[in-house]
């Protein structure tokens, strides 16, 4: 099967500035991929093959002019299916001319194309729209009637996690330093808990954006005094494979978020690499975590603070979750993946022709 990848316009297909859509996209891309998106300067991801969009000079708006060249690929490639992430109104827009498939990595409600109920039954009346989780699915299909949507999770590449070594007493943060992922939460209880746990460390590792090029932010300039007050060491923006290296020495992994993650692969990868993980009780985190970790909400007074220390005491329950991590985290490799994918690309071309059951 031909297949067209689309990614989101700001998403970066080169190595070391990807994010996290377009790892996963590398991941799953079978040898005959075509990948298509904004130009890139650095060597690209090694899934598939990657052509950068030719965006036209005209004065239009944006997102017309990235729709046209999509559309100007496709009639090159000819593809017998188009995945687009994360973009309703594109698939929509390209659904005229082609088979589509729609996976959303965030809540839709936020995306043009899908904030109403009418535009998600829509959506789900012209073409096979698939969420990375279940929290995904249901906002999708908030106050909409019966809808057919596909769940395909998130996944890993367990070859790629490193292998178990002894474990640091380290408590790390990784990821984006913004507001929304509970940052200032995690320095602001490693401050208040340091003073009883002298033999142990607290890192935070990431920028405001992927890539060594990352600004400096209002709020990273916040942060920073912040975090050298408290003990925090900030490593800044580090390539994918040092952060999975750090969760495979950390003792403790925190995934703080405020905001609802709608899937988690900070905490996915934090439980492959064996550590014991800590997450909050938002969005997807549950569900993506089951048992093998502890929940703790980054602004209940105390709440973080009293899972550090209830797992810093307790080195059987760090081990005990590290397993369970490593076990759960099994249930989401490649293998299954892939094998799922093709099973929704052929459902995607089936509804397209009118023959997949509503």
């Amino acid at each position: 099967m031909r297949v067209l990848t689309v990614l989101p316009p700001r998403e970066s297909y080169a190595e070391g500035h990807a994010g996290a859509i377009a790892l996963l996209v590398s991941r799953l891309a079978q040898p005959g991929d075509r990948i298509t998106g904004k130009a890139i300067t650095d060597v690209p991801l090694p899934g598939g093959s990657f052509v950068p969009l030719e965006i036209s000079g005209w004065p239009l708006p944006q997102r017309l002019k990235y729709g046209m060249a999509c559309l100007s690929e496709a009639r090159d490639f000819k593809p017998d299916l188009i995945e687009v992430h994360n973009r309703p109104d594109l698939a929509l827009f390209l659904s005229r001319f082609a088979p589509v498939r729609l996976i959303l990595h965030n809540d839709p409600g936020s995306m043009r194309g899908a904030k109403t109920p009418a535009q998600r039954q829509r959506l789900a009346e012209r073409l096979l729209v698939c969420g990375v989780s279940r929290w995904v699915v249901e906002r999708f299909s908030d106050r909409c009637g019966p809808l057919s949507v596909a769940i395909q999770p998130n996944c890993i590449t367990l070859e790629d996690i490193p292998e178990v070594r002894p474990r640091r007493q380290t408590v790390l943060f990784a990821g984006r330093v913004v507001a929304d992922k509970g940052v200032d939460a995690f320095v602001r209880a490693w401050a208040t808990i340091r003073s009883c746990y002298p033999g142990w460390t607290a890192t935070l590792m990431g920028a405001d954006r992927f890539g060594p090029d990352s600004p400096e932010t209002p709020f990273l300039a916040r942060l920073r005094p912040e975090a050298e007050k408290a003990g925090v060491f900030m490593t800044g923006y580090q390539p994918h494979a040092r952060i999975l290296d750090a969760m495979a020495e950390a003792a403790i992994v925190v995934v703080p978020s405020r905001w609802s993650e709608p899937f988690g692969m900070t905490a996915l990868e934090a439980m492959a690499c064996g550590a014991a993980v800590i997450v909050s009780p938002v969005g997807a985190l549950p569900d993506v975590v089951g048992s093998a970790a502890l929940l703790a909400s980054p602004d209940a007074p105390g709440a973080l603070e009293g899972a550090l220390c209830h797992l810093m005491d307790q080195a059987a329950l760090r081990s005990e979750l590290g397993q369970k991590g490593r076990e759960r985290a099994a249930m989401f490799g490649l293998e299954q993946a892939r094998a799922q994918l093709l099973e929704l690309r052929q459902q995607a071309v089936s509804f397209s022709r009118g023959s997949a059951v509503p």
